[in-house]
């Protein structure tokens, strides 16, 4: 996983001990981002800026590219009136799994392979 930013998630999933002691309090602040409530899910919180991001944007499927943008248009009305969404409505745990960071992780080894392949010297032998 290609990270532009530093993460401790291979340290601490290496470890069970670790893991299970972090799990209530990685579960709480889950909960408390509040996104959640607004029927989001992790994925639709990464900034579009990154030029990567944008790649990976349009790589989605039809179906995934139009249930992101109807989850962020909800949620902006829903932040504009001040209200959560209805229980009902709020992004369970289950079905907050990652459909874009997979995209941009692919991104980042295809650009990494580029570059190296791109730095590759051929050396010709007689």
């Amino acid at each position: 996983m290609a990270a532009s930013y530093p993460t401790l998630a291979p340290f601490v999933l290496k470890r069970p001990w670790l893991r299970n002691l972090l799990k209530p309090v990685a579960n709480w602040y889950t909960n408390a981002a509040g996104y959640r409530q607004l029927g989001l899910r992790a994925d639709d919180l990464i900034v579009e800026e990154d030029e990567n991001v944008i790649k990976a944007l349009k790589r989605l499927p039809p179906k995934e590219a139009y249930d992101r943008v109807y989850r962020l248009r909800r949620a902006f009305q829903a932040s504009a009136t001040h209200k959560l969404l209805p229980k009902n409505e709020w992004t369970k745990p289950e079905e907050d799994i990652p459909y874009l960071q997979p995209l941009i992780n692919q991104i980042h080894a295809e650009e990494k392979e580029k570059q190296a392949l791109d730095s590759l010297t051929v050396i010709r032998s007689h």
